[in-house]
């Protein structure tokens, strides 16, 4: 039953390897082609960002500039959101809307880090080198660029979101969390239109290979996330930035807004993956929201990373479910903070469209019923569970 609190999504901004924007996801999911950079990190794959054309959202060149790749793809991104829910410019709106944001650590200077790598084995004494070259060869610039909370500051820069702000860290939870709260905080009040989204620049060396370090990276040929696990899984990563415009159903209809879907629950957790935990949390969080859900018209969109032991657990849980099932992985590759929100955004296009696009592999099976809803998981290649159902508007 439609509540004048329910959170919905009115505005979705995404840019990925498969385009720029929603209506271009849409096409591409549904004329699936894999996008893949093979050559600019062998031996490693990544999905690289498309194109954009950042003058569109980011018109003055100087904040071009200043911002680091991840920062210019999550303030694209949030600008594209903005766009989609018809409130980019509205100051009044912007104003006093919220804003959450789930942000990684930023990028490296690789030609100082290299500096310092090669000086360090040589210096007479390498503790007092580290720490004359940490101070002196970062910019103070340089550093500042680097803080996570700087995608919230451009953003509000950019686009004139300066209501409430907060940034999550946290990897793939950090995402789910933002948007769990955001929808918490339209609950109960505390707001009644929010921007929560994340962006991920996969195209750095450094990233690639505090991956490989873990065992995580995937090093054999591309194969979509299921199919992997028999090679013994691991990450393919992708560029991707993903903002969502969420907010009550009440104040959409005063300002006669359309909604892509409505978040009609959403349950976050985490354990220490010992064997069956991360299970026994889905199971819980599947249990709290069964009185929303709907078997006959459902499908599932699946953060599943890839990464062996989480995947294999997750396939297994959802195996139980008896639903069809989408890897968004396998479409843009894993994207930790964005790839959350990103998943709700493929879920709320499809159910808008009342239909799940194609298989993205031989194991995921077809469906010719309406779609109606779609559970949407992430279980993070390391720790955190969580689980939205989102349905139609």
């Amino acid at each position: 039953m439609a509540h004048e609190r329910d959170a919905l999504i009115t505005g979705i901004g995404i840019v990925s390897c498969l385009g720029s924007g929603a209506d271009a996801h849409w096409a591409a999911l549904n004329a699936f082609t894999p996008v893949l950079d093979t050559d600019s990190f062998p031996p490693f794959a990544v999905h690289p960002l498309a194109p954009l054309e950042l003058d569109k959202q980011i018109p003055k060149r100087g904040d071009q500039r200043q911002m680091e790749a991840w920062q210019r793809i999550g303030v694209f991104a949030a600008g594209q959101a903005l766009d989609s829910a018809g409130v980019k410019g509205n100051t009044d709106l912007l104003s006093r809307m919220g804003m959450i944001v789930a942000a990684g650590g930023g990028e490296r200077d690789y030609a100082v880090d290299a500096a310092i790598l090669s000086g360090y084995p040589k210096a007479a004494n390498p503790g007092a080198y580290l720490n004359e070259h940490l101070l002196g060869d970062l910019r103070p610039t340089l550093f500042l660029a680097q803080l996570s909370n700087l995608l919230a500051g451009n953003i509000s820069i950019v686009h004139g979101v300066i209501g409430s702000s907060r940034t999550f860290m946290g990897e793939e939870a950090s995402g789910a969390d933002a948007v769990r709260i955001v929808c918490a905080r339209i609950a109960a009040g505390q707001g009644d239109i929010m921007l929560v989204g994340g962006s991920y620049n996969a195209q750095r060396p450094d990233v690639l290979l505090h991956y490989e370090m873990g065992g995580l990276q995937l090093r054999s040929p591309f194969g979509p996330v299921w199919a992997r696990q028999a090679a013994g899984g691991g990450l393919l990563l992708g560029s991707v930035g993903c903002f969502l415009v969420i907010e009550s159903r009440t104040h959409a209809a005063a300002r006669g807004a359309s909604a892509y879907a409505h978040i009609a629950a959403i349950r976050s957790d985490r354990c220490l993956r010992q064997p069956g935990q991360a299970t026994a949390n889905a199971k819980a969080q599947f249990e709290a929201m069964a009185a929303h859900y709907d078997p006959a018209g459902a499908a599932v969109i699946s953060g599943a990373s890839g990464a062996a032991a989480a995947t294999r657990e997750e396939s297994a849980f959802l195996a139980g479910l008896g639903l069809p099932v989408r890897a968004s992985a396998t479409a843009v590759g894993h994207s930790l903070e964005p790839s959350f929100p990103a998943s709700l955004a493929f879920a709320a296009m499809a159910v808008r469209h009342g239909v799940l696009f194609p298989p993205l592999e031989a194991a995921e099976q077809a469906m010719t019923a309406p779609l109606t809803q779609a559970l949407v998981t992430s279980w993070g290649h390391w720790r955190g569970e969580s689980l939205a159902l989102v349905t139609t508007a």
